[in-house]
C-alpha cells in the first residue's frame, strides 16, 4: 500500500536515505551563510549533490537552497557538509558584530553618515 501526503513534503525514510542516516555536520553553516560552486557535478555524485552545485553557480544562502530544494534546512546543511568536504563548494559567513551589542557600527558614525549623505 502506497500513502500518499501532502504535496511538496519529502517521506521521512527519503530524507533519512538522502543523508545517509547522518544527523548533523562537522561544519557551522548559518542559515544566511553564501555557497558557491567551485567545481561542476561529478558522475558519482547524488542528484541532490549536483542540484545543489547547479543552484550555486552564483553566491546563495543556505536557508533559500533549502527552499528551493524543498528540503528541510537540517537535510541542506548535511548535504553542503558533503560538498565542503569535497571541496565542491565554499561558504561565506556572515560577518559577526564588531561589539556585544549585536550592531556593526555605533548609533553616532551612522548619523554622521546619514548627515553627509543629506548634505550631497
Amino acid at each position: 500500500m502506497v500513502t500518499v501526503g501532502p504535496v511538496g513534503v519529502e517521506s521521512p525514510d527519503r530524507l533519512y536515505t538522502v543523508i545517509g542516516g547522518r544527523r548533523g555536520v562537522d561544519v557551522a553553516l548559518d542559515p544566511v551563510s553564501l555557497v558557491v560552486a567551485e567545481s561542476g557535478p561529478s558522475p558519482d555524485m547524488q542528484s541532490e549533490h549536483v542540484d545543489i552545485l547547479r543552484l550555486c553557480a552564483r553566491p546563495v544562502a543556505v536557508v533559500e537552497l533549502a527552499a528551493r530544494l524543498g528540503l528541510p534546512l537540517s537535510v541542506v546543511r548535511i548535504l553542503l557538509g558533503d560538498l565542503l568536504d569535497r571541496g565542491a563548494v565554499i561558504a561565506r559567513h556572515p560577518v559577526p558584530p564588531i561589539n556585544g551589542e549585536g550592531t556593526r557600527n555605533d548609533p553616532e558614525t551612522l548619523k554622521q553618515v546619514l548627515h553627509a549623505l543629506q548634505r550631497l
